[in-house]
């Protein structure tokens, strides 16, 4: 089985660089992996059409690259999703809404071994990462525990347990959602409210003190900064669908001007 590239920067105390796909292309990720600049990839599975075989072809393409692959999967359908795209390939889980400790622990635990030590739910399944180590053997096990957990933090009610969620057993990664976040707590839009800025601060210091690891999702360099300040190590930056729609509103707005000149 392959190693396991976020978690053995988590366990080096070294920074780590992603991007967000919302496309199911395996030549996505293959550009991707040309630059040598990302350590993974996070498929935005919440957002978009996938079938089972898109999990299984983006872990291939990933493997040609040595990247590594995140899912972020609705809370709903978490366990099947969660499970099977670590089964094909995907070495870490992003979940979504969770709104309570009692929510995020059982996300947690669709991601571990179903033994007397670890308590989860995965059991033994013969799936794209372990064909030639059926039977659930050592290696197996120590695959899924190596599995890199991250939750959102998004909900009015997970930012009241905030505490008692970074407690949680197994529990790497947090991201945070100021726009599910502003929702919840009735102003919709209004992600950079100064009240809602601060809440995310302490979401951050809370977590880094609580010895889990934040993430912050920007969509330049120039915002890392803010982020670094605080202690944030770990980012995500870009969406290609958002990358597409900036590209072809500024050149096209451009084209529309030269040619209308004529």
């Amino acid at each position: 089985m392959r190693p396991n590239k976020l978690r053995q920067l988590l366990q080096e105390g070294k920074p780590s660089i992603s991007t967000h796909i919302h496309a199911t292309w395996p030549s996505i990720l293959e550009a991707i992996g040309h630059t040598g600049l990302y350590d993974y990839v996070e498929f935005v599975a919440e957002y978009g059409p996938y079938d089972l075989h898109d999990l299984d072809n983006l872990g291939r393409a990933a493997d040609l690259y040595n990247l590594g692959l995140m899912i972020k999967v609705d809370y709903d359908t978490h366990r099947f999703v969660a499970q099977r795209a670590i089964g094909s390939g995907f070495g870490s889980v992003l979940f979504a809404d969770c709104h309570n400790v009692e929510e995020a622990r059982d996300c947690i635990l669709s991601t571990k071994p179903d033994t007397p030590e670890d308590g989860g739910t995965y059991g033994v399944g013969t799936r794209r990462f372990a064909y030639m180590g059926y039977g659930g053997g050592v290696e197996y096990v120590q695959a899924l525990r190596d599995v890199v957990v991250m939750l959102m933090i998004e909900k009015k009610g997970a930012v009241e347990q905030l505490e008692e969620i970074l407690a949680l057993p197994g529990l790497d990664m947090i991201q945070w959602g100021g726009a599910d976040y502003s929702m919840s707590i009735g102003k919709a839009g209004q992600r950079n409210d100064p009240g809602i800025k601060a809440t995310e601060r302490r979401v951050i210091e809370t977590a880094l003190k609580m010895g889990v690891q934040p993430r912050a999702e920007i969509g330049s360099a120039d915002e890392a900064k803010y982020y670094l300040d605080l202690g944030v190590r770990h980012f995500c930056i870009g969406t290609d669908i958002s990358i597409l729609f900036q590209w072809w509103k500024s050149n096209g707005d451009a084209l529309r001007k030269v040619v209308e000149q004529v």
